[in-house]
């Protein structure tokens, strides 16, 4: 196993010991997706299947990438629903991806789907970074709303700003990935040290950092836009701000996992899980969708959301991932994650 996922393996095995093997018509899913918008996601696939059981397995994209690393000998999920790209472009390189054409794999976008045929990844939508910020707590201190990435180097929002940590939270890599191809890789960690300086904490998960925000427990969350958006629809005292220089992003994909006996179940909800039932549901989340023609971008996201997502080699991401990992652990790793 590589280096950079050793201790991520170790707490995954841990989290998800009691999952065991799947039973005779029934599915375990290993999804990054929300735990807020599973229930909602899953509402057409079981009208429409109501005899297959879905056992979902959740947590951070870190923590998933390495559960199923670590289980490479001895697969325990079926299907990877809703999980970093650049996670199963690892994955793929490890052997671990069984390629299969979901039906209407034609109506999904060239960039949103592995070039392989049969694929062996297919995404359904992109998340992107953006800046959630607490309306009461910024305006108490009588402090300005960071618009870009080189704001929240200001000493002013020291001890302020809270962000997901890279190994374990797929915002956080996503966020780390673009600052290194925006800026190139010497400036980009030469801004990361600077940044840290304000961090107060990096946390495990994506959301949290808006979640704190909304709270108020820290007044600058980096997170992604769409949980930012989805608190101040229910009342939160949000904003959530995207950085003018663009935000990095990160496609969420689904895969078939390569097992001695592959269940038709399986395919079946990766069938459904392309399907315009489910990109419809994915589209009231999320401003770009794998489908074109569906939906519309949601209130509180740029009008144009595509061109706010930075240039993004996933390939170079996942590559590099490691590599990337271990120089954040060294730089920042000794400040408190939570």
């Amino acid at each position: 196993m590589k280096k950079a996922m050793v201790l991520a393996c170790a707490l995954a095995l841990s989290l998800f010991a009691a999952v065991g093997p799947a039973l005779a018509g029934n599915l375990v899913v290993y999804t990054a997706l929300e735990d807020d918008q599973i229930p909602t996601y899953l509402e057409s696939f079981k009208k429409a299947h109501p005899d297959i059981s879905v056992t979902i397995v959740r947590d951070s994209t870190g923590v998933v990438t390495a559960k199923l690393l670590a289980e490479k000998d001895n697969p325990v999920a079926d299907v990877v629903w809703g999980t970093a790209a650049t996670s199963l472009l690892i994955l793929q390189g490890e052997g671990l991806l069984e390629g299969y054409d979901p039906k209407g794999i034609e109506r999904v976008l060239p960039e949103f789907k592995d070039s392989a045929s049969p694929v062996r990844w297919v995404g359904i939508d992109a998340w992107m970074t953006a800046f959630v910020v607490n309306e009461i707590e910024m305006k108490s201190k009588n402090l300005p709303y960071p618009q870009s990435y080189e704001d929240l180097l200001d000493p002013k929002y020291k001890g302020l700003v809270v962000m997901p940590n890279p190994a374990s939270s797929g915002t956080g890599f996503l966020t780390v990935s673009a600052i290194l191809q925006l800026f190139g890789e010497e400036k980009g960690w030469a801004y990361l040290d600077k940044l840290n300086e304000n961090i107060a904490v990096y946390t495990h998960s994506g959301s949290a950092p808006a979640k704190l925000a909304g709270t108020g427990e820290y007044p600058i969350g980096i997170s992604f836009g769409y949980r930012g958006i989805i608190q101040k629809r229910k009342g939160e005292p949000v904003a959530t701000i995207f950085p003018k220089e663009g935000s990095g992003w990160e496609l969420e994909a689904n895969a078939l996992i390569k097992k001695k006996e592959i269940k038709p179940e399986a395919k079946i909800f990766l069938d459904w899980a392309i399907s315009d039932a489910a990109i419809a549901e994915y589209a009231k989340n999320f401003a770009i969708v794998s489908v074109p023609g569906i939906g519309s971008v949601p209130e509180g996201f740029p009008a144009d959301p595509v061109k706010q997502m930075v240039r993004n080699d996933l390939v170079w991401a996942a590559e590099s991932r490691e590599r990337i990992l271990d120089e954040w652990n060294k730089r920042y790793g000794m400040k408190e994650t939570r």
